[in-house]
């Protein structure tokens, strides 16, 4: 199915962010990093969206003409931006002092939970080879927990689990609101991703003003935590606007389900890995890698009844 096809290719360019965003935030200021990541966002989204206020009619190609919405639906996608923003800033803190080959698997976990609430509130319900698939999946997920023991990671005690837990739970919720955007609120991708890319710049404002308030070396001395330029931050925005391109293309379509387009796009976790192994010389790279090959034998299983 072309839904699949899409969530998988989201799912590549979705590894390639996961690097870029780690070697952004290694050693960094991570509200700096944010606040810069999602204002290049806005930059590339922002021509897009004047374009089509003042002549929509000359976009060749109308899939990126970015809608009018009324101020309610622009609401919709405020919301989404603040709960989006919530989890990034989970997320990028923890990944700052979790390896990416352990932090990467812990967010990869977000299907379970998505699993649960689309079965709940949206009466999805996967053949018996994809609950399978979704099954060896968390399975492999779980191996990544034993992994992580070697290197001295206690996953119930070590504070950037919880944070990387909590940005888990608000990105499966975010799952969930995108179903519910695309599918039923009618959202075109591009205008609800371009609208969403926005609103993030506000939301991340205010925490890096508290930032330097709080923590920058201008404030704090010697003690104050230092932001550096990396190029990686200039390329982690664009990989996840065509990542995101792709899955909220896949999510449109009224067939595609929220519990497996989930779990493909996660599958990331098989970029994120190598580049851990390869880019930063991370420990366990065998260990890491047999969890990956459960994995990927998880999506074989999940996309071979589709």
């Amino acid at each position: 199915m072309n839904w699949i096809l899409l969530s998988i290719v989201s799912a590549i360019l979705l590894g390639f962010y996961d690097g870029a965003k780690k070697w952004s935030v290694r050693g960094n200021a991570v509200p700096i990093v944010l606040l810069l990541t999602v204002s290049i966002g806005a930059l590339i989204y922002l021509p897009l969206i004047i374009w089509s206020h003042w002549d929509p009619d000359s976009i060749g190609w109308k899939f990126f003409v970015v809608q009018p919405l009324s101020w309610e639906r622009h609401a919709l996608i405020a919301a989404k931006s603040i709960l989006v923003g919530a989890s990034w800033t989970f997320a990028f803190t923890a990944l700052k002092h979790l390896p990416l080959s352990i932090g990467a698997p812990i967010r990869a976990t977000s299907p379970l939970w998505t699993i649960l609430i689309a079965i709940l509130f949206f009466g999805e319900r996967p053949a018996p080879l994809q609950w399978l698939g979704i099954a060896v999946v968390l399975i492999g997920f779980w191996r990544f927990t034993l992994v992580g023991r070697r290197e001295g990671i206690q996953f119930t005690r070590n504070r950037s689990v919880t944070w990387m837990v909590l940005a888990t739970l608000l990105g499966a919720c975010c799952s969930i609101y995108d179903k519910w955007l695309l599918q039923y609120a009618a959202f075109p991708p591009v205008t609800l991703q371009a609208w969403f890319t926005l609103y993030l710049v506000p939301v991340m404002l205010p925490l890096a003003c508290w930032w330097y308030w709080n923590d920058s070396p201008q404030r704090l001395g010697r003690h104050g935590q230092n932001f550096q330029w990396r190029h990686s931050i200039a390329l982690v925005s664009p990989l996840l606007i065509v990542a995101d391109l792709f899955y909220f293309d896949a999510l449109s379509d009224p067939d595609a389900m929220i519990s497996i387009v989930s779990v493909l796009r996660r599958c990331s976790v098989v970029i994120a890995l190598g580049f851990g192994a390869k880019a930063l010389s991370e420990a366990n790279f065998r260990a890491k890698a047999a969890c990956v090959a459960v994995i990927l034998v998880g999506v074989v299983l999940l996309t071979w009844k589709s």
